[in-house]
């Protein structure tokens, strides 16, 4: 074993060849940082562009966790007359030139999604080769409870979910855990969570022709249960394809006392950002006509530079996350209040000087 860099919080190794990604902040769940991201960014691009790997694998310290999304709290936790500049939007456009690279790279990267997986630790395990879940892994994108969307290049592998099931899962956050993770598309294989450290083994001492092959075998040992959405996908199909959250919240209280589902999507659509919900409904709507991960994460970023400039962000994280009093104020407070013409500045091109440069 070579190190190639060492860091309390995150550890990149070489081993026979192969690059060995480790987040180690287990106490935070292995949030993602800036720290963390800049450490991972130089080495992954010169593993991939000398051809000094054959293979990439990422994983998360301890068994609660593969990355339990990226550290909001450091990020909102600033001076008010700094919001929406170069210096507080830092985080995402290295963070999603680091979704970029992954999505991108020449070489096979495998993602073990062991734990929570939600937000940031999404956009560092979906757009690899490989996703390996677990009887343990919770995937969700949550982001419109905070004020946010689902970014990290949300809107390239959410609208090409099977039918309406990724707008779904973008407006009211589900929680998807094992089997379903497989089901949904999320995962490629799955892995016995006790199987993991030797999945991991026989990765590393295989060669880049054998990885499929490898991984098939773990997910043969694996229980697969059936899909626990399959009986409300043609529900989800015919509430989401509608053209406005309005509609969609309608579709979903006209079924509400005959399905569960519907019935806790209009509870908890009432606590979600107003304006998270509308942006994140064009987001997805975009993303089906949009061509390329690069022109996903472009737009993604002249709406995420928005959101560091507008109150909802930062109420949502105060109140889930800091004060944890579950009561935000979101402003404007209502879909009705929330104008195309507001939803409209999310989209708008941004000044030279911001632009994210992949």
């Amino acid at each position: 074993m070579m190190s190639t860099s060492s860091d309390k919080e995150v550890s990149l190794d070489l081993v026979n060849g192969k690059g060995i990604i480790k987040l180690n902040r287990p106490k935070a769940l292995n949030a993602l940082n800036l720290n963390m991201i800049n450490q991972m960014y130089p080495i992954l691009k010169d593993w991939n562009s000398n051809n000094k790997v054959s293979m990439v694998l990422i994983e998360g310290e301890g068994s609660k966790s593969f990355c339990a999304g990226g550290d909001v709290r450091a990020i909102t936790g600033v001076n008010p007359e700094i919001r929406g500049t170069k210096r507080q939007v830092e985080f995402f456009a290295n963070e999603y030139r680091l979704n970029h690279l992954i999505g991108t790279l020449s070489v096979p990267y495998v993602a073990l999604i062991d734990g929570i997986t939600m937000g940031g630790g999404v956009g560092l395990s979906v757009h690899g080769k490989y996703r390996v879940a677990t009887e343990n892994t919770v995937f969700a994108m949550p982001e419109t409870g905070i004020g946010l969307f689902p970014d990290v290049g949300g809107t390239f592998f959410m609208p090409r979910l099977r039918g309406e099931l990724g707008m779904y899962l973008a407006l009211v956050g589900h929680r998807l855990k094992g089997s379903d993770c497989y089901h949904a598309g999320i995962a490629t294989h799955l892995c016995p969570a006790d199987q993991v450290s030797n999945l991991k083994e026989d990765l590393v001492n295989s060669s880049s022709g054998e990885i499929a092959d490898v991984l098939e075998a773990y997910h043969q040992k694996f229980n697969l249960k059936p899909f626990s959405l399959e009986a409300d996908l043609s529900l989800i199909n015919e509430a989401c394809q509608a053209s406005s959250v309005e509609e969609i919240l309608s579709n979903f209280k006209t079924n509400s006392q005959e399905s569960k589902l519907a019935s806790r999507a209009v509870d908890t659509m009432a606590k979600l950002s107003p304006t998270s919900m509308k942006i994140t409904h064009r987001q997805m709507s975009e993303g089906k006509k949009l061509e390329s991960l690069k022109e996903c994460l472009e737009m993604e970023f002249k709406m995420v530079v928005r959101c560091c400039i507008y109150p909802d962000f930062y109420e949502g994280v105060r109140a889930l996350l800091v004060d944890k009093d579950n009561l935000p104020k979101w402003n404007p407070a209502t879909l009705s209040e929330v104008s195309s013409q507001l939803v409209d500045k999310y989209f708008e091109e941004l000044p030279e000087d911001l632009q994210l440069q992949l």
